[in-house]
């Protein structure tokens, strides 16, 4: 699924999933082991980006896949 990334007003970093209408806050990122990247949103949803969070310019559409 396509997931936008961007920082809101009071700088915290939001993900917007288009399909299902839902912005959440990312509450925590971590590396899994083969180097991409896994946010967890506010609602308690994991997604894994399909490249490194450090290698991204926010505001930018990434390809993830829910856990």
């Amino acid at each position: 699924m396509k997931v936008m990334l961007r920082n809101s007003q009071t700088d915290q970093l939001l993900a917007y999933i288009a399909k299902k209408d839902l912005e959440e806050e990312i509450t925590e990122q971590r590396l899994d082991d083969t180097g991409n990247s896994i946010i967890t949103l506010a609602n308690g949803w994991e997604l894994q980006l399909d490249t490194s969070f450090d290698s991204l310019k926010i505001p930018c559409t990434v390809e993830a896949r829910r856990l």
